[in-house]
């Protein structure tokens, strides 16, 4: 393992401990969103693999920064570039052809994250503990109630949708206008999109809570491979599940539903994947598929994540935008990115959160910095008639 900066034990936990606090943001910061084990004494820094809520100091910042500016001082010449955007479907059948469905973990954490996935049919459902929330929730102690974290949550959504009538008629209208069209899903009145779905492993964790419910999952990807491994998967059920082939570059691709039929787009660790010049047409286009109302849920790298200062020097495409040695790409986000990405596609903001945790390799006594960006984005309603 590539050390970002080796340090003693000793110094390592004193260093922690003088830049570990709870971050302070307008409004507060939910204690169940991005976990909630906080290092409190600097002598535990070795008794857990993750914490959460890490503050940077300005040395750290300033490494990291640099970091960054060496490894991309090399950019591969614009010549070669034109492959790893035009193949790019090429570059992960292979790597799903190689790693089948064992690359990833399956994300039982997203309910915690994202409860805005269950319908209301759904929430009364039980959610199943799983890998990440040892990682990230639990200290020793117990996890922040579920309760809590959904009341939070439905806290922070009520300020953006006021519950009016005329907002309830214009669902309505739009609801009966999609029920007299045919495509898969039409009468599910809560329906979902993840795009980018690999192999399953955020599906599978959905299909499996909203089996009777009302809820209908769409999934896609552009790899025919992680497709195919997808539909034969054993909990793949097609009366709540519908996955098929989309490259969501392809401005003139059509989705098998209709615009503003979704109540909910997921993107976990894809939109990275995409050349920035095609984000914003992208983000644009998965947007109109929302309902007024909708959320579009987002999960990904943020920069100077360990991933991006690990990179060596001619792997860059771009700024922060590189290629592993797979061929795969890989962009780390800001929260201003993040923010102007979604804004310009006419979302409103609901949460837009940088996730600092300190990963740590208890064995060889090393912590290592993870970045990522979750953020919430809503379609709002049109504005109310003269």
């Amino acid at each position: 393992m590539h050390k970002i900066r080796s340090l003693s034990a000793a110094n390592l936990a004193k260093a922690v401990y003088r830049f570990i606090k709870r971050p302070k943001t307008t409004g507060g910061r939910p204690s169940a969103p991005l976990g909630s084990r906080i290092l409190t004494n600097p002598d535990d820094v070795f008794k857990h693999n993750m914490w959460d809520h890490i503050q940077w100091s300005e040395e750290e910042k300033k490494i990291a920064k640099q970091k960054a500016q060496e490894n991309s001082c090399v950019k591969i010449p614009i010549t070669e570039q034109g492959k790893f955007d035009t193949d790019a479907h090429c570059y992960w059948d292979k790597f799903y052809e190689r790693h089948q469905n064992k690359f990833f973990k399956d994300r039982h954490w997203l309910f915690l994250e994202f409860p805005e996935l269950l319908s209301s049919n759904s929430h009364n459902k039980s959610i199943p503990k799983s890998d990440h929330q040892t990682e990230t929730c639990l200290s020793g102690r117990s996890c922040p109630d579920l309760e809590t974290s959904l009341h939070q949550q439905s806290a922070i959504s009520s300020k953006h949708i006021p519950d009016t009538s005329y907002q309830e008629v214009s669902m309505k209208t739009n609801e009966d206008v999609l029920q007299n069209s045919a495509f898969p899903g039409q009468h599910a009145p809560f329906r979902i999109l993840e795009v980018g779905c690999g192999v399953g492993n955020s599906v599978f964790p959905i299909i499996k809570s909203i089996k009777e419910s009302d809820a209908f999952l769409y999934c896609c990807d552009f790899s025919s491979c992680a497709i195919e491994m997808v539909k034969n998967h054993q909990d793949y059920d097609d009366s709540v599940c519908h996955a098929f082939v989309h490259d969501i570059c392809e401005e003139k691709a059509s989705f098998p539903f209709p615009p503003q039929s979704l109540d909910v787009v997921l993107a976990v660790f894809v939109l990275s994947s995409i050349h920035p010049v095609r984000l914003q047409g992208v983000v644009n286009t998965l947007s109109t598929y929302l309902k007024h109302g909708g959320i579009f849920l987002f999960r990904d790298y943020g920069r100077y994540d360990l991933s991006q200062l690990r990179f060596k020097k001619g792997r860059c495409l771009s700024e922060n935008f590189y290629t592993r040695g797979d061929g795969t790409c890989v962009y780390f986000f800001t929260k201003e990115e993040v923010h102007n990405l979604f804004s310009k596609a006419g979302l409103e903001e609901i949460q837009n959160l940088e996730d600092r945790r300190l990963q740590v390799n208890r064995g060889k006594k090393v912590a290592m910095h993870r970045v990522w960006m979750q953020s919430k984005y809503r379609r709002p309603f049109p504005p109310l008639p003269p």
